[in-house]
């Protein structure tokens, strides 16, 4: 009786599953494409549950006969039970095959063929269309894992039909998401987070916080990787209940996983992507996917950019928009709108009066500049100086961030540098940034001084803009690791010559600087503390190494370094060791100079 009790359940849920997905408002194409599967799922379990009526041992059991009645007619209902395609079902199905087919051969698709397709799925807006979108990405990002990868061209194809159809169908954007719950961006309010119990995002098995958090047939969650490794130990039950699974599918709780993310990063956790985004990554950067795919992004590219260029102003802004969303992880994307010549009329539109289009075309081209060929075409186009204008005087604080994170990827190029230096309110604004914008926008400053100081001649250009001041600010006002982390990289090779070390001894840092050492969990920053002090050593050893030897918790640190730290951190660490007992050692001969060896320091990185 319980076995067959247990199997109707499973059916059940596997119905319930199917049900589920069918009813997705983010996977109607694919629920289309994918129909004459699915109408063979729901005949295999009908089948299944006539079956498990069948041997039910009813007279077992004390129940009414009106029960028993209704058993056997669901019974003799689900064996007669049929499933299938409709017919407009399938011509919408081939009418999607064959604008694939026209994308293949690089012809552009009628639009009222299009507006049919959408009209079926009953897709109106573009924020539908790009909750499609977004479906059909993630699908490819589960396929990648699969070793025969089947599905990957038809699923880039797939992709491609709803982002052609959202560029080309939906004259503007509309708000993707309006629920009560969720704030603008698709997160939860703060208020919702604050009631959660943080015990909950832990995996059952490794008791850490989930970054790919996948549901089991019993509805328990578990992180993917702890729980694959369970099974391949030869587990077949619920780590949890114990209970015994008949299938061990996974189905990733994109819900939860988006709640954890919010919450890590309200509440500065470090959360670690799982390794399906970083092979995503590495799948849309290597190529389209498929021909079709292919063919489809390059007609996109070409219609964005003649919207750009000769659109009226509202479709020149959502033609921004559209480009920042396409180039975000994917390098062929990226190629594609530079071969289009993109790159021109977004530099035009940083002079827009528009916000929302400045910011946008800006984070176009920050997207952008991270592929080789764009920073040319950047460069000559005249973009540092629009750049740096937007960086100065940009409508909102993302589209400075966007600029000084543009700048970055731009001060790549060794020539480029020195020209970015020396425009007049490069540094300044870039200073600007660091005092007043938000962390992201202080990050992307500092990883941009951190690029320009490659360069020797910019080394006294931050110096008087005041920089090292502003990172003693940082240091003591921050709480964020990766911030602190930064500037002590940034004060690290300001410390390779004597006007930085100066400077820095000058601002009162070195207090600060031991004690990051003594009480920083991260390894960067230590490291980093360490060869900023090394340097100070090194450059000004008769102001520095006296008010080092005074410090008696230096020593606990640096020797903790030398056996937890990494070879790098480890050289270091023993190299100041050394400096500082040579100075016990000689101090009272007077002679300082010969307590410092002449060593060369090399740069962090």
């Amino acid at each position: 009786m319980a076995l067959g009790l247990s199997e109707l359940h499973f059916i059940f849920q596997r119905v319930h599953y199917l049900l589920e997905d069918c009813a997705r408002d983010d996977a109607r194409l694919w629920m289309l494409v994918k129909s004459e599967k699915v109408s063979t799922h729901f005949s295999v379990l009908m089948r299944a549950i006539a079956v498990a009526l069948d041997v039910l041992p009813l007279a077992g059991l004390d129940v009414a006969d009106e029960v028993k009645d209704l058993v056997e007619f669901v019974r003799k209902q689900a064996l007669k039970a049929k499933f299938e395609v409709e017919k407009d079902d399938r011509r919408a199905m081939r009418r999607v095959l064959g604008i694939i087919d026209q994308f293949e051969g690089g012809i552009a698709p009628e639009s009222c063929y299009l507006e049919r397709v959408l009209e079926h799925l009953g897709i109106r807006s573009w924020s539908e269309c790009n909750k499609e979108v977004k479906f059909l990405e993630s699908e490819i990002g589960q396929e990648y894992l699969t070793a025969e990868k089947r599905e990957m061209g038809f699923l880039s194809s797939l992709t491609a039909f709803m982002i052609y159809c959202r560029c080309t169908l939906f004259p503007s954007v509309d708000n993707a998401r309006k629920g009560v719950s969720q704030n603008s961006d698709g997160g939860w309010s703060s208020e919702l987070l604050i009631c959660l119990n943080p015990d909950d995002f832990r995996c059952p098995i490794s008791l850490e916080i989930m970054t790919d958090p996948v549901t089991i047939s019993t509805g328990h969650t578990y992180d993917r990787s702890s729980i694959l490794k369970w099974f391949r130990s030869g587990n077949h039950t619920c780590p949890k209940t114990g209970e015994r699974l008949i299938c061990v599918d996974l189905v990733p709780n994109h819900a939860l996983k988006r709640l954890i993310k919010q919450y890590c990063h309200e509440n500065r956790i470090p959360f670690a992507e799982s390794g399906t985004q970083n092979r995503e990554l590495t799948r849309s950067s290597a190529g389209a996917g498929s021909l079709a795919s292919e063919q489809a992004m390059t007609l996109v590219a070409s219609f964005l950019v003649g919207r750009l260029m000769a659109g009226r102003s509202e479709e020149q802004h959502k033609s921004a928009y559209e480009i920042r969303l396409l180039t975000k992880t994917s390098i062929f994307n990226r190629s594609c709108l530079v071969e289009a010549d993109a790159i021109p009329p977004l530099l035009d539109l940083l002079l827009s009066s528009n916000p929302g289009a400045q910011e946008n075309a800006m984070a176009a081209l920050l997207n952008l500049s991270k592929y080789s060929r764009s920073k040319t075409i950047i460069v000559e186009n005249g973009g540092l100086d629009l750049l740096v204008n937007v960086l100065n005087r940009g409508l909102t604080t993302e589209a400075r961030q966007h600029a000084a994170g543009a700048l970055f990827y731009l001060a790549s190029v060794e020539e480029y540098r020195k020209t970015i230096g020396r425009i007049p309110g490069a540094i300044p604004g870039l200073m600007d940034l660091l005092r007043d914008g938000p962390d992201r926008a202080k990050k992307n400053a500092l990883v941009t001084i951190l690029g320009l100081l490659m360069y020797p001649e910019n080394h006294w250009r931050v110096l008087a803009a005041g920089l090292v001041l502003l990172l003693v600010n940082l240091l003591m006002s921050s709480e964020r690791e990766d911030l602190i982390t930064d500037s002590l990289a940034v004060l690290a090779t300001l410390a390779e010559k004597l006007d930085g070390a100066m400077a820095i001894i000058s601002a009162g840092t070195l207090p600060i600087i031991i004690e990051i050492l003594a009480s920083s969990e991260s390894r960067a920053a230590k490291e980093y503390c360490v060869s900023l002090l090394l340097a100070l050593c090194i450059n000004d050893g008769a102001d520095v190494v006296p008010l080092l030897v005074k410090n008696p918790s230096l020593m606990v640190s640096l020797y903790s370094l030398i056996t937890t730290g990494t070879s790098r951190s480890s050289k270091r660490a023993s190299s100041l060791i050394r400096i500082l007992h040579a100075f016990n050692e000689k101090s009272s001969s007077g002679s300082m100079a010969s307590a410092l060896p002449q060593e060369h320091f090399v740069h962090v990185w």
